[in-house]
């Protein structure tokens, strides 16, 4: 369900050619290495009809202040009274290198694009003290699903502009994609072989 993803160093550096973009600057340092929920991020949102980059805080407070949601199904979003303003006033967009899953004996498996260096996944966030951001999740392509039935929802680099501000095209985004991705894992599953 996409608790965890990462920046890498290229990825670093395609996110500061599109702050460049937008004349703003950012920390390289500050921008990579795992992103946790409750840990601070930076995220593109739509202001005055500018793509902007912000930091906020991943994950909604739970109601009862224990832990937070830090994702949101594609499928149910515009339903679910917690996400509904959110989703339609306040869409974002996170920059990444790619997203982990862990599969049902928690073996944690990272996915990424192999010729993008950069990915966008779908998000929104609420406004509070602390502004926060979750990721939206669809069911897993067929990439995914050896490992997890779950996976962030995928923008392609072009679609930006139109899921920060087009308030209705983003509806067609929220359906599942099959954008080719790649799988690292540290442990892959080996058959046991016995004499």
């Amino acid at each position: 369900m996409c608790g965890r993803y990462y920046v890498d160093d290229e990825t670093a550096r395609e996110i500061e050619q599109l702050v460049k973009e937008i004349d703003s600057k950012i920390n390289r340092e500050r921008l990579t290495g795992d992103v946790y929920p409750t840990s601070q991020a930076m995220v593109f949102i739509s202001r005055d009809r500018q793509v902007m980059p912000v930091r906020q805080r991943f994950g909604f407070e739970n109601f009862q202040k224990k832990g937070v949601i830090f994702n949101a199904r594609s499928e149910s979003v515009l339903e679910k009274p917690m996400f509904r303003e959110s989703i339609l006033l306040r869409r974002a967009v996170i920059p990444c290198s790619g997203f982990y899953e862990w599969s049902k004996n928690k073996e944690k498996a990272a996915f990424y694009r192999e010729h993008h260096p950069t990915m966008f996944l779908a998000g929104f966030y609420q406004r509070a003290e602390e502004d926060r951001f979750v990721i939206l999740t669809t069911n897993a392509n067929s990439y995914v699903a050896p490992v997890h039935d779950r996976m962030p929802l995928i923008l392609e680099k072009n679609e930006i502009r139109d899921w920060l501000s087009d308030k209705e095209a983003f509806r067609d985004m929220l359906e599942e994609r099959q954008i080719p991705l790649k799988r690292r894992q540290e442990y892959e599953q080996q058959e046991l072989k016995l004499f």
